[in-house]
């Protein structure tokens, strides 16, 4: 039964890519609206 204790029910490596990724793009996206909004004004 201990044994099964020792299996990880969460892959951390594969969540903080995901995570990466996505704070990745939201940032992208961020960047592109703050650009448009400044190049709007002439």
């Amino acid at each position: 039964m201990k044994s099964l204790m020792n299996i990880p029910l969460v892959s951390w490596e594969n969540g903080i890519w995901m995570i990466g990724v996505f704070a990745l793009v939201v940032i992208v996206l961020v960047v592109a609206v703050f650009a448009l909004m400044n190049s709007g004004k002439k």
